[in-house]
């Protein structure tokens, strides 16, 4: 496994077994999330450990990557897995249940007592040297942990009243486990020695690959090769383990730790209403009022610059109202942050599919939204139609205009920027002049199966028709767009060879907005035909097809991209400033 070379780590292939011996000891962080697991997951973790005591051939079972943070070799901080981690050992405490009652009920006592003795030295708790006193293996966080030592660890009758949702969870999952077990097993004179030899064998046969780091931001490097390799990641709490360790180390009123968690999911809950994840959302927020950061540097600056009590209080704080904004930006139709053309502006940055124009936009709501309406509304005028030019007709590179972004974004937050005038200016390094424009134009194709690009093409046309006759066309359903020399080759367009219409079929020419029902009408047939069909729409730019071409093929599609370009030109480009 090939890793960065500047990451200090120790990788390794280990069965549950070699994981837990020689009087190691895991815990999680004391933030980090609660055991989450349900009966869908431990039925399929059952499943799997029961394929490994079927007549298969398969003799070991991956369970995938463990990240662990240690200083030492004895006590490792568990980065991930700790859902699968917790569900083992609920399964052995299970078992060791089923020895304690076999041996109260006096079904081969000694030998079940001596069994649960030594596989809860084994798995469960090593004896410390220096106290002599029992030290549990694995520790959970500060709202499982309670419940997991004071009950499932001395097996203890499970408390059943009082209990949050991750402790349930957790004695639902020890009574699931035990259920299992004795209905696999029994419970008569056979029982233990079949029970221990289950879990001697699981523990030798179930593995992990195992990383281990020295320190949390070379954990934080791990999780961005793996994810990069599609391996899923909790990278989200490693972030929140680190802004709360800085305040557990406080006299921290349990009030204040209750209102910061509280903030955490507010902010959780928004990012995930807008179906992405967090780091992303960060990311931006970080680069809306800091020098632009990349995403596997994120994690790095986070830590240096929040530090202490009162920066934990403030990132949050703020996190909680931009994920607010950011997830109002994102899901705007019944927003009523926004206006209608603000709506219709978002609308067309969602079609446009575009992250980085969000950085600015956080900015640029944050200080100008309340106080100045109309200044926020143009600029994110103004950030359309630059994404129009810069983005989908001229395709040019996103990190140059990251870099211009984040320069205005910063000097927005710090108060420097604060006429529209002062964004132009930065902006126009960037923006494609109408020459430019016009030849990309020109030029420009988008394959309609896409359906963003759809989407795109359907927005060009009407408002270049809108341009024309003054008519707001629709650009979405009913309204079809008919492709002049048709997407499947037919009889009537022989004199076309097959590579050349591969070619101009998706050329912006080639395309015009047309009803459904003539659209469906004109199917694969010739021009002529088509050029009745097209005389009947309502829309003037699909009429003029008909009015001034005889015949379609490339010359005509370049004439007619030509005349769009120029209309377009007028269209998408910035307003006169008028002193603002």
């Amino acid at each position: 496994m090939a890793l960065k070379a500047n990451i200090n780590f120790i990788t390794s292939n280990e069965t549950f077994r070699q994981l837990f011996g020689n009087g190691v000891s895991f815990r999680v962080p004391s933030f980090q999330c609660d055991y989450s697991w349900t009966q869908d997951n431990w039925s399929d973790l059952w499943q799997d450990i029961a394929r490994l005591r079927g007549t298969t051939d398969e003799d070991s079972h991956y369970m995938g990557y463990l990240v662990f943070q240690t200083k030492n070799s004895k006590e490792f901080v568990i980065i991930d897995g700790q859902q699968r981690l917790t569900t083992f050992t609920i399964i052995i405490l299970a078992g060791l249940s089923i020895f304690k009652e076999l041996a109260n009920r006096g079904i081969d006592a000694q030998k079940n007592d001596l069994r649960r003795e030594q596989l809860q030295r084994n798995y469960i708790a090593y004896l410390d040297p220096v106290t002599l006193i029992p030290q549990s293996k694995l520790a959970l966080n500060r709202h499982n942990d309670r419940y997991f030592q004071h009950y499932l660890v001395p097996l203890q009758e499970p408390q059943r009243r009082g209990l949050n949702s991750s402790e349930r969870l957790l004695a639902n999952a020890f009574e699931w486990f035990r259920n299992i077990l004795v209905k696999e097993f029994g419970q008569n004179e056979n029982s233990g020695q079949k029970l221990v030899e289950f879990i001697e064998s699981l523990a030798d046969r179930v593995f992990f690959t195992v990383i281990r780091v020295n320190e949390e931001l070379n954990a934080f490097k791990v999780f961005e090769t793996l994810n990069a390799r599609r391996v899923r990641l909790s990278a989200t709490d490693l972030l929140k383990n680190h802004l709360f360790s800085i305040i557990e180390t406080h006299k921290t009123h349990e009030n204040e730790i209750r209102t910061l968690e509280e903030k955490w999911e507010n902010i959780l809950n928004y990012i995930a209403d807008i179906g992405e994840d967090l780091p992303e959302f960060l990311r931006l927020y970080w680069n809306s009022k800091n020098k632009l950061v990349r995403k596997n540097e994120l994690f790095k600056i986070i830590r240096n610059n929040i530090k202490d009590r009162k920066d934990v209080f403030n990132i949050l704080r703020d996190l909680e109202h931009g994920a607010e904004i950011y997830s109002g930006l994102k899901d705007y139709y019944d927003n009523d942050l926004w206006n209608e053309k603000e709506k219709k502006n978002l609308e067309l940055l969602k079609i446009f599919d575009l992250p980085q124009p969000f950085s600015l936009l956080l900015a640029c709501h944050d200080k100008f939204y309340t106080h100045d309406r109309d200044l926020f509304s143009q600029i994110l005028d103004d950030i359309v139609i630059f994404s129009f030019r810069y983005n989908i007709i001229c395709n040019k590179q996103t990190i140059d205009q990251e870099i211009v972004y984040n320069t205005i974004s910063q000097k927005v937050s710090s108060g420097i920027y604060t006429r529209l005038s002062n964004i132009r200016s930065d902006l126009d390094k960037l923006y494609p002049d109408d020459r430019l424009f016009q030849q990309d134009f020109k030029i420009k194709s988008f394959n309609t199966l896409s359906p963003r690009n759809s989407k795109i093409v359907k927005y060009i046309l009407a408002n270049i028709e809108k341009q024309e006759s003054g008519i707001a066309a629709r650009h979405e359903k009913p309204v079809t767009i008919e492709h002049i020399l048709p997407m499947n080759g037919a009889d009537a367009w022989q004199d076309i060879t097959e590579r050349e219409q591969k070619k101009l079929v998706y050329r912006i020419g080639n395309m015009a907005l047309l009803e459904k029902k003539l659209n469906i009408a004109a199917g694969n047939n010739s021009f002529d035909y088509k050029k009745e069909l097209y005389m009947q729409s309502a829309f003037r730019t699909t009429r003029a097809i008909a009015e001034h071409h005889d015949k379609w093929d490339r010359e005509d599609i370049d004439s007619r991209q030509a005349k769009l370009a120029k209309i377009a030109c007028g269209i998408w480009r910035f307003r006169p400033l008028s002193g603002i």
